[in-house]
């Protein structure tokens, strides 16, 4: 059995951690130099602003429904992170941290798994303050929607008999199971498969066939057999990105050089932490999407390093001189 604890709306809570008025309040989080919204709380949701919605077109809604609003802050977030990592590995020896937010947890042979999700989600809220929603299923995919379903059910769900499978998948979106993709999605609710349940009743001849191997291993996952393992240890990153937005429209030189400067010098941090080196620096920039009017360019440069590095002067050095 597998287990997925997800913090339920990860940056919001983390703000309202130490801002406890805006419990209750809709609440928004911006990208970096207040770009657009990266996150959203339940009410901000129900006041319909849109994820990745650009915050200057929606600065009436925000003052219409009152909405607070955060500048991310990525260090808070990470710290954060590893105090709920920290208090779901003591359930369970067995843990992949997923993402930022969330982790999967084996549970085999453990036993009462409802209230042992119940265990587990008090004792992070308990202790760190973030409210989490944990997911039991026989599989990761199946697991992924039992966390989904537990956000209506007090925020645990256990999937463990097929009548539970079976009733929770009727009228689960096919677009929202894990590693469908939104061209898989669309071809499948162009065919009529609007439904997990239905996806599951494909032959599997069919989904081989039209889905690849990534495709069949999730209908298979949706059957109970467990295709996709834990992965305890992480694999090695093959790539890194820092990206940021600007807060205005520039077109200066030295204003464009800096930031890269300290993207780079961010991007050295990152690999160091990581015990990894870059052998390839790449630049790119990109105009403002949201302003139809003005002519869209995408310029880059991919730089290849005369040897792995990831000292903060010399990535900077070689972009700058590139």
């Amino acid at each position: 059995m597998f287990a997925l604890a997800d913090c339920n709306n990860f940056y919001a809570s983390c703000h309202r951690l130490f801002e406890p008025q805006y419990n209750n309040v809709p609440v928004i989080v911006l990208s970096n130099n207040d770009g657009c919204v990266i996150a959203r709380s339940n009410e901000a949701k129900a006041c319909g602003i849109a994820m990745g919605a650009p915050f200057f077109k929606i600065r009436e809604e925000i003052k219409k429904h009152r909405i607070a609003v955060f500048s991310s802050h990525y260090t808070l977030y990470g710290d954060i992170s590893a105090r709920v990592m920290t208090n779901l590995a003591r359930f369970t020896p067995d843990v992949e941290v997923y993402s930022i937010d969330e982790c999967f947890l084996g549970l085999s042979g453990f036993e009462n798994l409802k209230e042992y999700g119940k265990t587990i989600r008090e004792t992070v809220m308990n202790h760190t303050g973030i409210p989490i929603s944990v997911g039991i299923a026989p599989t990761k995919v199946l697991a992924k929607v039992a966390n989904k379903t537990s956000k209506k059910y007090n925020g645990v769900m256990v999937l463990e008999t097929a009548q539970q499978i079976h009733d929770a998948l009727a009228d689960y979106p096919v677009e929202d199971l894990w590693g469908i993709g939104r061209q898989f999605a669309h071809k499948l609710i162009k065919g009529g498969i609007e439904t997990a349940a239905q996806f599951r009743a494909l032959p599997i001849d069919w989904v081989q066939t039209h889905m690849t191997i990534v495709g069949a291993r999730m209908w298979r996952e949706l059957w109970g057999e467990s295709c996709i393992p834990l992965k305890t240890i992480l694999d090695p990153k093959k790539g890194m990105c820092t990206s940021r937005a600007f807060g205005k429209l520039t077109g200066d030189y030295h204003e464009l050089k800096e930031a890269t400067s300290s993207y780079a010098a961010r991007l050295a941090s990152k690999l160091r932490r990581e015990k990894l080196c870059a052998s390839l620096l790449s630049v790119k920039l990109l105009t403002n999407k949201f302003i139809a009017q003005e002519l869209q360019a995408y310029p880059s440069i991919t730089i290849p390093l005369e040897h792995p590095v990831n000292n903060t002067l010399e990535l900077i050095t070689q972009h700058s001189g590139d």
